[in-house]
């Protein structure tokens, strides 16, 4: 069995490829719109740039947040805090922390 910190660190390094993954699709759909000088409104083409633009934002921009969530659990880890709902004060079941390392609140909490 994995520690937490084993996992969480795993995740992280996923997670940090996988924002630059889509750091590159970002560049890869801006640079390609540049060069096509598309006009979004009047081309056709111009709404799947804009679609393709916006979902690889929402998907940078959900990763981002995972890296925080990631950084913060590892930050709970060292200062003793990690396991404990910050809510309620109460521990955080393992399972819930199994399913989801960087879990701040306990389930019951969580689904309030």
């Amino acid at each position: 069995m994995t520690t937490a910190e084993e996992r969480l660190v795993a995740d992280r390094e996923s997670t940090l490829e996988l924002v630059a993954a889509l750091s590159a699709d970002w560049d890869g759909v801006v640079n390609a719109s540049v060069q096509a000088n598309v006009d979004d409104e009047h081309d056709p083409e111009g709404a799947t740039i804009a679609f393709e633009r916006a979902r690889i934002e929402a998907s940078l921009t959900r990763a981002r947040a995972r890296l925080a969530d990631i950084d913060d659990a590892l930050r709970r880890l060292g200062d003793g805090t990690y396991g404990v709902c910050e809510r309620c004060g109460d521990a955080i079941a393992a399972e819930r922390l199994e399913a989801r390392p960087f879990a701040r609140t306990c389930f019951g909490c969580a689904s309030a």
